[in-house]
């Protein structure tokens, strides 16, 4: 009886060696496998960008604009024999999530191309892996320098970048008088950054910089109320996400504050007007500078607008455009990368060069071409102005200023 419980023993461990080399459908955990070469005729597009949480209204016409154009502009893949489909991913716009989601992504070779992200501090880790997979990267919302500056052949933008809004911002300031600003920011990537470039700029341009202040509190803002009124600055400059900065707006007005407010494109969400309501119209009034002006404010964003609305309901938000415009130029990498694959499917390094390699991309937020880092070779930049206190008329703000300018020459 000994020895055959052994042998028994023995059959079951042989049992599930075999099995735990045959793997399982269960979450594993551990180093990742290289992904295998894509098989089959299905091409998936990955959108990420936050689909819960507070920003989850920009994040979420992201994914919208991109299925839009993945569902108006996948028939010549369609038309190839390829099954075209989105794989969108939640990174509730933090860093550790997207990482994880970048991971998930590039582990199923069926996904050949990524539109993403909203935020910059998770795009610039994420995007890590996506280099490291060979993966190309479209981003239609990313402004931080670092996106591009790394010089990763995969990594693109079709906005411009902070080292030229946060200028863009302080130059306004000072056209309309502002002599001195206080300064806060979330303490991102995105929002310190930009609010650095802005302080940089004011300097220059004679403006007193009384306070200089990170914060990631997002109710109560007393703290740093307090001494933005002792300062009395013309201005009050935030860096950072509209969740936050119509809170501190909304807030200071109620205090008494009376000078004007500033921000960046972090601020374009009708939710902002949501949150302040008339706070955003008082005093010197709101305004903000951003590198995606209202869809309306584009030639050729007429039927994007309408089948838009028509199929999700509202007007699209801030990026759902350029969001649009990302995914056509993945699926057009794709299509010319297949071609020259004779018909097959491509591979992703492929299709990384296919972005690079397009010419006067015609989208519908303007016609793009990439620099050798990935950024588009010219950039429209707007400073817009709040006016009025409804969100549903987010989108008719007033455009005070319009400018195309080429990004930094890159770095050798």
């Amino acid at each position: 009886m000994l020895k055959r419980s052994f042998a028994v023993l023995a059959l079951l461990v042989i049992a599930s060696m075999i099995l735990t080399a045959c793997g399982s459908t269960g979450t594993t955990t551990g180093t990742q496998a290289a992904p295998a070469a894509a098989s089959g005729n299905v091409i998936k597009i990955a959108t990420q960008s936050p689909l819960s949480g507070d920003q989850s209204v920009v994040g979420a016409d992201i994914k919208n604009g991109a299925q839009l154009a993945l569902t108006q502009l996948s028939g010549p893949l369609t038309a190839m024999g390829f099954t075209v489909q989105l794989a969108p991913y939640d990174d509730m716009a933090n860093p550790d999530t997207g990482v994880a989601n970048a991971k998930q992504i590039v582990s199923d070779p069926s996904i050949l191309c990524v539109v993403g992200h909203y935020n910059s501090g998770v795009q610039i880790p994420s995007s890590e892996v996506y280099h490291s997979a060979g993966l190309a990267n479209v981003s239609p919302a990313n402004t931080n320098p670092t996106v591009t500056t790394r010089g990763y052949p995969e990594i693109n933008r079709i906005v411009g970048r902070d080292d030229v809004q946060g200028v863009v911002g302080a130059d306004f300031a000072a056209s309309k008088g502002m002599k001195s600003v206080y300064v806060i920011h979330d303490k991102t990537a995105y929002g310190q950054g930009i609010a650095e470039f802005f302080q940089k700029e004011a300097q220059a341009k004679g403006m007193q910089v009384l306070g200089f202040q990170g914060t990631e509190e997002k109710a109560n803002f007393d703290p740093i109320i307090t001494p933005i009124m002792a300062a009395n600055p013309d201005a009050v400059y935030f860096g950072g996400m509209f969740s936050q900065a119509a809170v501190l707006f909304k807030q200071a007005r109620d205090r008494g504050y009376n000078g004007m407010f500033l921000s960046d494109d972090g601020f374009d969400s009708s939710d902002a007007a949501k949150i302040a309501g008339q706070e955003l119209l008082g005093g010197a009034g709101t305004f903000y500078s951003t590198v995606s002006g209202p869809a309306s404010v584009y030639p050729d964003t007429a039927k994007f607008i309408t089948d838009f609305k028509a199929a999700y309901n509202h007007d699209p938000q801030p990026f759902a455009a350029q969001s649009y415009d990302s995914m056509a130029i993945c699926l057009a990498a794709i299509e010319n990368a297949a071609k020259a694959n004779n018909n097959q499917i491509p591979t992703r390094g492929q299709v990384a060069s296919a972005v690079r390699a397009l010419k006067d991309f015609k989208g519908i937020t303007g016609t793009y071409n990439f620099n050798s880092i990935g950024d588009p070779t010219t950039s429209k930049y707007f400073v817009i102005q709040v006016k009025s206190a409804d969100p549903t008329q987010w989108s008719s703000n007033t455009i005070v200023q319009t400018l195309d300018i080429a990004p930094p020459a890159p770095q050798q």
